[in-house]
């Protein structure tokens, strides 16, 4: 059972949880993390999803556990979903986005490269990855192919990285 904690309108924790699948009350707010992570040839490691979720290729994502600040929490999905602890890393956050029910923080982080084959995936989330090239990424979502909310995260990411 995955226990959420609760934020009000201004991000501020509320001291209330809820658990994972748990319709969001009115006026609350839980955190997703999403994260881009970018090597040194410039490439992002991207994730193809487990079909049960959608099978559309993405970047890592989550949400943080009770407890858990927004920054831990995209540690902790980097770490289940990828199996690498990139924790001591600068990861920066970029921008936060609100929506209905939630605050989804954007996180970027350059890495030395990374072999593929290091890689341990959580099999239950992710069926696939790969570094993927700006290029590709953009191929992918013509094709529709990509995640549509991580479109536009990446969006936001290509504008965090050309300033």
């Amino acid at each position: 059972m995955e226990i959420r904690d609760l934020y009000d309108e201004n991000k501020r924790i509320t001291g209330e949880t809820i658990v994972k699948g748990e319709v969001i009350p009115k006026g609350k707010y839980y955190i997703t993390v999403v994260i881009w992570i970018q090597n040194e040839d410039g490439e992002f490691l991207i994730q193809k999803r487990a079909l049960r979720k959608d099978g559309k290729w993405a970047t890592t994502g989550g949400h943080p556990v009770s407890g858990e600040t927004s920054e831990q929490g995209a540690f902790t999905e980097i770490r289940e979903e990828l199996g690498l602890n990139l924790e001591g890393k600068k990861l920066t956050l970029f921008k936060t986005i609100k929506t209905e029910d939630d605050f989804v923080d954007l996180y970027y982080i350059k890495v030395k490269n990374i072999n593929i084959k290091d890689i341990i995936i959580q099999k239950e989330e992710v069926e696939d990855v790969k570094w993927a090239s700006i290029e590709e990424i953009k191929r992918l979502i013509e094709k529709h192919q990509f995640s549509e909310s991580h479109t536009k995260f990446f969006e936001e990411c290509m504008k965090f990285i050309q300033k």
